[in-house]
């Protein structure tokens, strides 16, 4: 989107090159009707996090130079965490001291204890307060451990203080599915003081994975208000990922209502959003940038409006008129590009020639005269690594093209990069291992190892505590039930147990949510298998909207690995595409390669999925969507095949799309 000229383009555009940009009020892309909120967009969220962190620290600067304090509002959560990572490093590298910030944080579950894993206390200690120089007296955290009847006194305190503290200098915060920002969840009022609240269904749903399961979520909790929150000099709303991009737009360009909370900032005076590209896709600036004002048009660009107005106009592509480009704001691409049916055509036939039912490309005896080798030029058969960032995202997201590539003859590959043994039940856990004893018992074997491994069952399985780490046995354990899963599901698609690959990769071995970040290890351990098995094609997961960012974790791992193996020969062969499906699916304007599936391709699918049975009718991690993964994907696929059959393309039962990765590092990291 580069391509766009308006003003909030040229600013987004000159923060991506490191060039001066306008001030923040230039960032409305066509005046205040359409973003109401000023936005900065960062292809990434680590540049975002950067950014957010150098206007942080130069005040904190700015403010001690002068011999004042600096007052910070903080949030929580995943999002901010890149923040924090940076402002530790400039205070460990750069010298930047924090013995004049007084920090007042948005809100804490209730009741909480400040040692518990999932404490906001606990989260600030970990990732800011524990690795610079604040003073402790100078931290202001609302108190979980109260009496309730203490509650209101303490809420009444904590606004107070902000007060005495001469208010907060720059506010940061989040941005939560339903719009939320602090826990002002849906109905908060633009009044609104800091107060006990209970949480929203949806909110709680999204803090499961915390907990280890919605039913361990408490289900109130303290928070500032929304009044209290835009009494903020200034205020900084920080959102990344696919995930989050609806409810952004909503925020910046919907109208002010309770039911999106961060709408209230465009009351604001000095409020703005910090986006990564993928947050901001449903602006309309990214969505439909023609409705925002002159553009340069593109062959992608082009393929995106084209599509849209057929969606809007519920026509085939093929039957759209001039009438229908001048009616609906696409006048500049008509008078640009000719006549309708030029562009009509030239984008359909775009379209019809991403389908392909050979991801691998065909062997020479398949091949019919004037066939091009669009997506799997060179070798027949090919070798194919598949990673999967848990044990069931390659059949849940590309199951119907991994089950055709082996039928087809490649030699498949897959790669699973993490044990994923977090997302197990204690309750299958304990199955498994009161099998092994009882196993153990019928046979003989070792009583004595025996007795002390149901004594560790009672111990640490039977009577764990909500929230608690396993043990490394329990750990692994559960891993060993997820490789069992991934062994059973890539069977029932044919591929040899000898192309599987347990990576393990460090970074996720924490035994909780949170995890390590990525290492030269975890790279290497990447590396290392690229170059042993040589592949002529890798499929990695592009789906960044998963609520761990294991995801965005293990991509990145493959982005650098990809990068370090370039020079290598075998390399120079290589194809690298990337599925989406178990959080969200490429949209048509996107997608390179379109495999489609049979009824029966489907089917065969769905089996591989339910060998998974740790993840099955209810998985312990399930993010924002409820339904099983299975239905997910299956519904995603059908919608895929529905909208290129409306677009006026071939009617298939289903559609796997997949976008291919052109070498760009800066596209996750």
């Amino acid at each position: 989107m580069s391509t766009i000229e308006s003003p909030a383009a040229r600013h987004a555009a000159a923060h991506r090159n490191g060039e001066p940009a306008a001030a923040p009020s230039s960032m409305h892309s066509s005046g205040p009707r359409i973003e109401k909120i000023p936005c900065r967009i960062y292809r990434h969220a680590g540049e975002a996090s950067k950014a957010v962190a150098a206007e942080i620290a130069a005040l904190i600067r700015q403010r001690a130079s002068q011999g004042q304090h600096c007052v910070l509002g903080l949030a929580t959560g995943s999002t901010p965490v890149g923040v924090y990572g940076e402002l530790v490093r400039l205070h460990q590298e750069e010298g930047l001291s924090f013995r004049h910030v007084i920090t007042f944080n948005l809100d804490e579950y209730f009741p909480m204890q400040p040692d518990e894993l999932q404490s906001y206390v606990r989260f600030m200690r970990e990732h800011l307060f524990d690795h610079v120089d604040i003073l402790p007296e100078n931290i202001h955290i609302p108190d979980g451990t109260l009496p309730e009847a203490e509650v209101e006194e303490s809420c009444r305190r904590y606004e107070q203080a902000i007060r005495d503290a001469g208010g907060i200098d720059i506010q940061l915060l989040g941005i939560g599915r339903t719009g939320h920002i602090g826990f002002n969840e849906p109905g908060s009022g633009r009044e609104s003081r800091t107060r006990m609240i209970t949480l929203d269904r949806v909110t709680r749903r999204d803090a499961a994975s915390d907990f280890f399961g919605d039913e361990n979520v408490p289900r109130r909790a303290i928070t500032m208000g929304v009044g209290t929150i835009l009494e903020a000099k200034k205020v900084v709303i920080v959102a990344f990922g696919e995930g989050k991009a609806n409810i952004v737009a909503k925020a910046v360009e919907g109208e002010i209502s309770a039911i999106v909370a961060a709408s209230f900032l465009q009351t604001h005076g000095n409020a703005q959003f910090v986006l990564d590209d993928a947050a901001a896709e449903s602006l309309t600036r990214r969505s439909s940038p023609w409705l925002s004002g002159p553009i340069a048009w593109n062959d992608q660009l082009i393929r995106k409006a084209v599509i849209w107005l057929a969606q809007r106009m519920k026509k085939p592509i093929l039957k759209l008129t001039e009438e229908d480009y001048n009616e609906d704001g696409l006048q500049d691409l008509l008078a640009s590009q000719g006549t309708a049916y030029n562009i009509n055509i030239e984008v359909f036939r775009d379209l019809q020639q991403t389908i392909t039912g050979w991801p691998g490309g065909k062997p020479a005896h398949a091949r019919r005269a004037g066939d091009t080798q669009r997506f799997g030029e060179g070798a027949f058969p090919k070798r194919v690594l598949i990673f999967s960032p848990h044990p069931d995202d390659d059949v849940i997201s590309m199951g119907g093209t991994l089950i055709r590539l082996v039928d087809q003859g490649h030699q498949v590959h897959v790669a699973y990069q993490t044990s994923g043994n977090i997302a197990v039940f204690d309750d299958d856990a304990i199955t498994f291992m009161d099998f092994v004893a009882e196993f153990n018992r019928q046979f003989n074997i070792d009583p004595k190892r025996t007795a002390e491994f149901e004594a560790h069952i009672e111990e640490f399985v039977k009577r764990k505590q909500p929230g608690q780490v396993d043990s490394p046995e329990v750990q692994s354990i559960k891993g060993m039930i997820r490789r069992g899963e991934a062994r059973a599901a890539t069977r029932t698609c044919n591929i040899p147990e000898s192309q599987l690959h347990f990576m393990d990769m460090p970074f996720y071995e924490t035994g909780r949510v949170r995890k390590k970040p990525l290492s030269d290890e975890d790279i290497q351990i990447t590396v290392d298998l690229l170059r042993k098995i040589k592949p002529h094609q890798v499929y990695a997961a592009g789906d960044l909207s998963d609520p761990h960012g294991t995801h965005r974790t293990c991509l990145s791992a493959v982005f650098q690995a990809c990068k370090r193996v370039e020079q290598d020969d075998w390399y120079r062969d290589c194809q690298v595409w990337l599925y989406r499906g178990a959080w969200q699916e490429w949209g048509a304007h996107q997608i390179e390669m379109a495999v489609p599936l049979s009824p029966q391709e489907l089917l065969r699918k769905r089996a591989a999925i339910f060998k998974h049975e740790s993840q099955k009718d209810k998985a312990l991690f399930p993010g924002p969507d409820p339904r099983e993964f299975w239905q997910r994907a299956e519904q995603r696929n059908r919608t895929t095949a529905e909208l290129y059959d409306k677009l006026g393309l071939a009617e298939y039962e289903a559609i796997e799309g997949f976008v291919r990765w052109k070498g760009d590092l800066d596209a996750v990291l």
